[in-house]
């Protein structure tokens, strides 16, 4: 409980402050490279939790997980959390930051999955697909491609999923055959 209650006021109160100064959508785009940092180097975490590290080295790991040139809201956020020995939490904090984003801004993360590489103007199609059904949203999108999928497509909107493989296929037809 703990674990989700201290980086949600964190993400809260950073995302009121961003949203005052007039910087949410930068500070959206630090968090994001704080995620993919931590997502890429699993070490991160041990090292913000370890109390032999000099809070000097904290800092500037922190800061250069954001990208570049990190504004002033977010380096005054990483004080905060370093002043209030929360560094532990940076992780946890970036990914409630991104959600609290996405959510107020009616952003949604989607995941096509392919067989194999299509051709850009297929991909285009797809997210014409996904434009179409979901009204009055913005998207990010990734692309990955996943060859156990066998054929088809796989389109992951948030929670929502539109499984047109053909691994999805063969999977519902032996759910059929076993089920009667």
């Amino acid at each position: 409980m703990i674990a989700g209650l201290i980086p949600n006021r964190y993400a809260k109160a950073l995302y009121k402050v961003a949203v005052e100064s007039g910087n949410a959508k930068s500070v959206y785009e630090e968090m994001k490279h704080v995620v993919e940092s931590f997502q890429n180097n699993s070490g991160l975490e041990k090292l913000l939790a370890n109390p032999y590290v000099e809070i000097a080295d904290k800092e500037a790991v922190l800061l250069k997980s954001a990208g570049e040139n990190p504004g002033e809201d977010y380096r005054r956020f990483v004080k905060l959390i370093l002043d209030h020995k929360r560094e532990e939490f940076a992780y946890l904090m970036a990914l409630a930051y991104r959600d609290i984003y996405r959510r107020q801004n009616k952003i949604s993360q989607v995941k096509i999955t392919t067989a194999v590489k299509l051709p850009d103007s297929e991909i285009d199609k797809l997210r014409k697909v996904v434009e179409k059904s979901f009204k009055d949203t913005t998207f990010e999108y990734s692309y990955e491609i996943d060859p156990e999928i066998i054929g088809g497509f796989i389109i992951d909107v948030d929670s929502t999923r539109m499984d047109a493989s053909m691994s999805g296929e063969l999977a519902q037809l032996r759910q059929n055959l076993l089920s009667n």
